[in-house]
């Protein structure tokens, strides 16, 4: 399913969240790819209000995985593998129970850990050019 959207306003974010949570309920790992300062984390924080995190949402740059509870317990996984020097860090710490487990997980930067990420991910790529925000599924 190849989508996009522009965006132009922040507050579009959580209807695009919604929509991109139905679209794909049968999938649990979502990547999200762009440059630094894109918005990665800002349009994660809108996918975990859409699943019904209460709590702050900020981007686990330096512990590399933040936990989140959703609604009836929900777990979400928030990994930022921007820092990793190499794959042998997922593998230390444990990359299989997490995307695998049936819990939601949200990567920032899944480039670097390319050859882990599940194939059927929900590959999200996010673009700004100027003063317009484009977020779109990758194929």
């Amino acid at each position: 399913m190849s989508r996009s959207w522009s965006v132009k306003d922040e507050h579009q974010l959580e209807q695009i969240a919604t929509e991109l949570l139905t679209d794909f309920k049968n999938n649990r790992v979502f990547t999200f790819s762009g440059n630094l300062g894109s918005g990665k984390t800002t349009f994660i924080k809108y996918l975990c209000k859409a699943l019904g995190v209460t709590g702050q949402v900020s981007s686990p740059t330096f512990s590399l995985v933040n936990e989140y509870q959703g609604l009836n317990g929900l777990i979400i996984y928030h990994f930022d593998y921007y820092r990793v020097k190499n794959v042998r860090e997922a593998y230390d710490m444990g990359y299989e129970e997490y995307f695998y487990g049936g819990a939601y997980c949200f990567v920032e930067w899944p480039e670097m850990i390319e050859e882990l990420v599940p194939k059927d991910s929900v590959n999200i790529y996010i673009d700004v050019k100027g003063d317009t925000r484009t977020i779109g599924i990758k194929e």
